[in-house]
């Protein structure tokens, strides 16, 4: 058997629909005079209607990004490739995506590169999935798991229209990563899930020392139950909770202020690093707040960082005192 690898292709998936003149299959987004946004998928004979007349798809075809359309009514459009983020927003959605603001942020901040072997459980419409991809290229691996087959069906139809193809990196499998997931040596591990401190323990066997898992979560409930998780799991660094907000302006002559309208709250993140196998974490120097493990969170089995310097108010077990527990408690 020829055991010759494959020549690699002359460009990376999808790439040709990102540029060059527009062809049939490209998606455009055409964008009116009042900012309103639309995206049609070109096809050769095709007509795009609207409520102030049509145009031919065949009037774009062959036209470089950038061109203005103008229908039968007189209306115009600008017409352009829309972007990743565009396409995420716009894209069909089984459950909620992972926003631009985000998904930037965990490609960047968990490290994601070309070449990484990444995992990645709830994949729920593919807009996350379409940002790891495309860090990865060809040459690195994105396995996704997610537990309903109704979602997988859409996220799989959202990155081949987003890609024009089916993508040589990606695997998708329908089930439940704690349970499934085969994966070894794996460099990067995205968790967009409802409760991913269940999957803590079998991502420690697969993450290679130094590799980064990330975590995406709603609530501040789920934040502190996922750090804690890390935290005293043992095999991870300190894990680093944040979130994010994006507040647009606008800028008009000497009109110069805030938008009235922002991307607030979308979703805690937390990132942590895999330690090698039998190192101790180092000694957590700082302090936690009084009253940050009252009795009634301690009773949840919480206790504070293992290794942490000792705190006088707290008991050897790890629980707190009484005499805290009066100040911080009704």
């Amino acid at each position: 058997m020829d055991s010759t690898p494959s020549a690699p292709p002359s460009e990376p998936t999808g790439a040709d629909h990102r540029r060059g003149l527009f062809k049939p299959g490209d998606q455009v987004q055409l964008t009116d005079a009042k900012g309103r946004m639309s995206t049609i998928t070109l096809q050769a004979g095709k007509q795009y209607h609207t409520h102030k007349g049509s145009f031919e798809h065949d009037e774009l075809i062959g036209s470089p990004e950038g061109v203005v359309v103008k229908t039968s009514g007189g209306n115009e459009y600008l017409a352009l490739r829309p972007l990743l983020s565009d396409f995420v927003l716009s894209m069909p959605r089984g459950a909620a995506v992972v926003y631009p603001k985000d998904a930037g942020q965990i490609v960047q901040m968990a490290d994601i590169f070309p070449g990484a072997r990444v995992v990645e459980a709830g994949v729920g419409s593919g807009a996350l999935t379409c940002s790891l991809l495309r860090a990865v290229g060809d040459s690195g691996s994105v396995h996704s798991y997610e537990r309903r087959e109704e979602f997988a069906e859409i996220a799989a139809k959202n990155v081949r229209s987003f890609f024009g193809a089916e993508h040589p990196a990606w695997e998708l499998t329908i089930g439940d990563l704690a349970e499934k997931l085969v994966d070894e040596e794996v460099d990067r591990v995205v968790l967009d899930m409802l409760a991913p401190w269940d999957c803590v323990d079998a991502v420690a066997k697969a993450l290679v020392p130094g590799g980064v898992i990330v975590c995406y979560v709603a609530t501040t409930t789920q934040l502190s139950r996922t750090v804690e998780t890390l935290r005293t799991h043992g095999a991870f660094t300190e894990p680093q909770p944040w979130e994010s907000m994006v507040r647009g302006w606008h800028v008009e002559g000497l009109a110069v202020r805030p938008d009235h309208r922002m991307i607030g709250h979308t979703g805690f993140l937390v990132t942590a690093r895999r330690l090698a196998d039998g190192v101790t974490p180092p000694v957590r120097r700082r302090r936690p707040s009084k009253g940050a493990y009252a009795a009634d969170y301690a009773a949840e089995g919480a206790t504070p960082a293992a290794g942490s310097v000792a705190d006088p108010e707290f008991n050897e077990d790890g629980t707190v005192t009484s005499s805290v527990a009066r100040r911080v408690l009704p």
